[in-house]
């Protein structure tokens, strides 16, 4: 079915804390974002929560925040971290999945850390179970529970349209009921999928200068897609 297709119209957008629908996440964000910014005095903040919550999402675009202000070191599996001396003052740590860190992983982690904490630097890590679960050494476990820690929770079905609506307002166009119906009845319901979705149609509702409806998304799907209703 053409409709199917919605979603593949658009590649995804770079993450950013603008283009993440926080949801139930606010307050997460938020720490995320002053932390990125040199604004906090957390030493660290672990994000944890189930498969396709968000998590690698806030991690890259706190990286993206923090990398013209200070040196930032990410990691999206924790393997082959640099030494001690390899991290300049107030740097920034970025690890996702901590919790699948081997033996030799959360040995460098925790020196790491102690660096860190020596100079100034912070760290953000994701993974899967909160602090108490973390199958990890329990020195290496103290540490990351002394750092802020947040549930992320992904958008129950009820909320996504809200959300939606929501980040439409913020880039400044209205998006009816039946468009946001139509997304989620017919496309990949992932909340990046959508967003990256209401971001092309922005784009392409001021090039074409109508409004964004479901018009608009077929007429898109049959010029681009050469596909039927």
């Amino acid at each position: 079915m053409a409709e199917q297709f919605v979603l593949d119209l658009s590649g995804p957008e770079p993450p950013n804390f603008d283009n993440f629908v926080a949801g139930a996440n606010r307050e997460a964000l938020s720490a995320l974002k002053a932390l990125a910014r040199g604004e906090s005095r957390e030493s660290g903040v672990l994000l944890w929560g189930g498969v396709g919550a968000g998590k690698t999402h806030l991690l890259r675009a706190a990286a993206s925040a923090a990398a013209p202000l200070r040196s930032v070191v990410a990691r999206e599996r924790p393997h082959k971290f640099p030494t001690a001396e390899d991290f300049s003052p107030r740097a920034l740590l970025i690890v996702d999945r901590i919790d699948e860190a081997d033996a030799h992983a959360q040995g460098a982690l925790f020196t790491l850390f102690n660096h860190l904490t020596m100079s100034g630097g912070q760290w953000i890590a994701a993974a899967a179970v909160p602090p108490a679960r973390l199958p990890l050494r329990e020195d290496l476990r103290t540490r990351i529970a002394l750092g802020l820690v947040f549930e992320i929770t992904p958008l129950a079905d009820d909320d996504k349209a809200q959300a939606l609506e929501a980040y439409a307002r913020e880039r400044g166009f209205r998006l009816s009921s039946d468009v946001i119906a139509y997304l989620l009845a017919h496309g990949r319901r992932d909340m990046p999928s959508l967003v990256a979705t209401l971001a092309a149609l922005d784009r392409h509702s001021l090039a074409t200068r109508r409004a964004v409806s479901v018009p608009l998304i077929r007429d898109w799907l049959q010029r681009d897609l050469g596909l039927s209703r």
